[in-house]
């Protein structure tokens, strides 16, 4: 094992070689902000007007959401029910539940208050029903039995994901 010199002044040195490893740090992260900058503003996208790129992305957005979220829900069902009881049951849900829930996101997404409702609510709402474990079942199971029937006769717009 070497030496190891320790300098007079120990905070001097130490401070000064911290020092300058945050500020060259600091300029590393200015250059990639400010090469990053350069870059989006020269970033072009099929089209050369603006707005049509925007519903361009807008659209991919929405559609990618869409896709990955009836996957999610599908899997989810897959589960515990068949792939045409699964589709039936996500057929069966109303209009007004299906806005409730994207109310809901809405305001989780818009604030972190609105968020820490959210998660709160719905963790309470969790909690509750554990407490109540075979009551909620049951309930449970009848709510998705009416969808069910509810969703035997709608035709299905989307195409199945993974069936």
């Amino acid at each position: 094992m070497g030496v190891v010199s320790v300098p007079k002044k120990v905070g001097q040195s130490v401070g000064n070689s911290v020092g300058r490893g945050v500020s060259k740090a600091g300029t590393a992260v200015k250059n990639t902000a400010g090469k990053a900058l350069e870059r989006a503003s020269t970033l072009s996208g099929p089209s050369p007007n603006t707005a049509t790129n925007l519903a361009i992305a807008d659209i991919a957005l929405r559609g990618g959401t869409f896709l990955a979220r009836r996957a999610m829900e599908h899997a989810l069902l897959g589960k515990r029910y068949t792939p045409e009881t699964a589709a039936q049951i996500l057929r069966g849900r109303s209009f007004s539940q299906a806005m409730l829930h994207t109310a809901i996101a809405r305001v989780a997404l818009g604030s972190g208050p609105g968020a820490a409702l959210v998660i709160g609510g719905l963790a309470a709402k969790t909690l509750y029903e554990r407490s109540r474990a075979r009551k909620e079942k049951l309930r449970g199971e009848k709510q998705i039995r009416a969808m069910a029937e509810d969703g035997e006769d709608e035709t299905d717009l989307v195409p199945k994901i993974g069936g």
